[in-house]
């Protein structure tokens, strides 16, 4: 619990108690000025019941124990530097702590802001110098200003009433400043030359300008002896809301330099307007925005406002419609329509920046459209449309205000600007996405191969540069290297015995297919004859499968020649040969063979 002490302690007769010495371990600030008054944070052990804190041998001026760790005690005045001690009934710190006392210096004034003010004073000023701390007062002349000290080079002070030309001043405890001039000028009366609206409805709320000259500080703004609320815009306008009141009333405008003209407001028994909708209810900062208002009692009106600023320009179609240009403006404000009845209720409109738009994503895609694309960019809330070449894309989503969704629209081959419109204005990506021509092949070579796979064919054709998968019907190819953008080797991988569509897949989309034909290896099952003699010359009827695509037939290893009569029948020549047996094989793209042997019979010799 803290225990305030203001005043030197009384002298004690009790024992000296059990309690432990306190210790003092630092101080801070560690020094201050001559004259005292300086708040000083005692940190140490065993203050409670704290009795005294002195610097040197004075008595602090007052002291409040925060803890038993933390005193607060103001310095008193004194010079040099000298030991801080605490005394608690358990004794007095003896710690070599010590606080310095420094001359505070005299303070400087170098500038005051403004330079002038009403004779009535109330001029908020402010005063730039240096030596500021401790400022004990502020003078205009010789009369003292209510001040707050901002810092040791800042002052501000509300000027007090006066007249002519005076010296503001500083004080410290180390002296007075010196003085900078500032004039009290005499404010003219105010002069009000218009308002607008000039009438509204008995029960008052009803928004009016006020237009005129010397308003600045105005005290009072009246409708006949009514107060009304109101806010000074500038020293030529002001804005006030009617109070409730009858007939016609004169509006004055009060400052210190004394009460304005009148200028007469009707108030009228009309019916107060009422909005119910607004279209569109946002858009581009820089105004120029038409828009539809909808509501009752609204063929009298003589304003519309987008917050406090009047529309560009209104017209008035019937009492339930009337059509506004949005001035410029930044946010979202209401819009209201005041009529002789009054003033309406207020309909947001929102005012947006205009949108950026800095990438999409992917930016390449087949000239058939139908792929979604992710824009980027700031402002995108709101976007009525996103086109691809200036045509529309075929859905948009806006996300969030700095991304949007659309469906590309089908297009001829190229790069194209992307454009977003929003209720903000509208942004181009130049040639932000490029349409791709699907691929088109034109053959493989060869047309095909065995089931197992691994042979490489070379497909043709156009628009093949940027595949990005081959496939043989639903298989990948094993590997594939774009040669060209008419050519692709591709390796083949196993399939089943049959045609299969081969396909190349490109960003602009997937080809035509080509076939490829999927064959099993020839088979031999038998040779007649199966043997013959050494001179050859004579031929050899193969029996088995696969023999439609027959490539190469070889007999012990060299080619001869052959006809294929069918898938299963294939005659080949015999060659001379050694005599022997002999193996017959036969090739086609899906494979070799096994051998069947054939014997060579050496001519019997008479």
């Amino acid at each position: 619990m803290a225990v305030n002490r203001s005043a030197h302690p009384p002298t004690s007769s009790v024992a000296p108690s059990l309690a432990a010495t306190p210790t003092v371990t630092s101080v801070s600030p560690t020094s201050g000025s001559t004259a005292g008054g300086t708040a000083v944070t005692v940190t140490g052990t065993g203050f409670t019941g704290a009795t005294a804190v002195r610097f040197g041998a004075t008595h602090a001026a007052s002291f409040t124990v925060n803890s038993d760790t933390q005193i607060t005690a103001i310095s008193p005045v004194g010079n040099g530097t000298v030991q801080v001690t605490v005394t608690t009934p358990g004794g007095t710190s003896n710690q070599f702590v010590t606080y310095a006392y420094v001359t505070a210096p005299v303070p400087s004034l170098t500038s005051v802001s403004p330079t002038s003010g009403p004779a009535s004073g109330g001029t908020v000023v402010t005063l730039s110098g240096s030596g500021f701390s401790g400022a004990t007062a502020v003078r205009f002349g010789g009369v003292s200003a209510a001040f707050t000290v901002n810092s040791s080079a800042q002052i501000t002070a509300t000027a007090p009433a006066g007249s002519g030309t005076v010296a503001v001043t500083v004080t410290t405890p180390g002296g007075t400043s010196n003085g900078v001039s500032f004039t009290y000028v005499s404010t003219p009366a105010p002069v009000l030359t218009s308002v607008s609206p000039a009438s509204g409805p008995a029960s008052g709320g009803t928004v009016v300008t006020l237009s005129g000259s010397g308003f600045s500080g105005a005290t009072a703004v009246r409708f006949g002896g009514v107060s009304a609320a109101f806010t000074v815009i500038s020293g030529t306008q002001i804005s006030a809301t009617a109070p409730a009141g009858s007939g016609t009333a004169q509006v004055t405008v009060t400052t210190p330099g004394g009460t304005s003209n009148g200028v007469s407001f009707t108030y009228v028994s009309a019916s107060v307007p009422v909005l119910t909708s607004v279209i569109p209810n946002s858009g581009p900062a820089a105004g120029g925005t038409t828009v539809t208002l909808t509501g009752t009692g609204l063929a009298s009106a003589t304003a519309v406002r987008f917050g406090a600023t009047p529309a560009t320009s209104f017209t008035v179609v019937s009492d339930t419609h009337l059509t506004a240009v949005a001035p410029p403006g930044t946010g979202t404000v209401q819009i209201t329509v005041t009529t002789p009845g009054g003033t309406s209720n207020g309909l947001s409109y929102t005012y947006t920046g205009a949108p950026t738009l800095s990438g999409i994503s992917p930016n390449q895609g087949s000239t058939s459209g139908g792929n979604t694309v992710t824009l980027t960019g700031t402002n995108l809330t709101g976007a009525t449309s996103v086109t691809f070449g200036g045509t529309p894309a075929t859905s948009v989503t806006v996300l969030s205000p700095t991304q949007i969704t659309a469906v590309v629209p089908a297009a001829t081959a190229g790069p194209v600007d992307v454009t977003v419109i929003t209720p903000g204005g509208t942004s181009t990506l130049p040639k932000g996405y490029f349409y791709v021509s699907p691929p088109v092949l034109a053959g493989v070579t060869p047309f095909s191969g065995p089931l197992s796979g691994g042979n490489t064919v070379t497909l043709t054709g156009t628009h093949l540069i940027e595949a990005t998968a081959v496939r043989f019907g639903a298989t990948p190819a094993t590997s594939f290297t774009v040669v060209s953008d008419t050519q692709i080797t591709a390796v083949a991988p196993a399939g089943a015995a049959g045609l299969s569509s081969v396909t190349v897949t490109t960003v602009g989309g997937t080809s035509n297919p080509v076939s490829y034909t999927y064959l099993a290896a020839p088979s031999i099952t038998s040779l007649v004859p199966n043997q013959g003699t050494t001179s050859g010359g004579s031929t050899v009827t193969l029996t088995g499968s696969n023999f439609a695509q027959t490539t190469t037939v070889l007999i012990g290893g060299a080619p001869t020649g052959f006809t294929v009569v069918s898938d299963t029948h294939l005659v080949a020549d015999i060659p001379a040969g050694a005599a022997g047996p002999v193996g017959i094989t036969v090739t086609s793209p899906g494979g070799t063979s096994a051998p069947a042997v054939y014997t060579r019979v050496a001519s019997p010799h008479i």
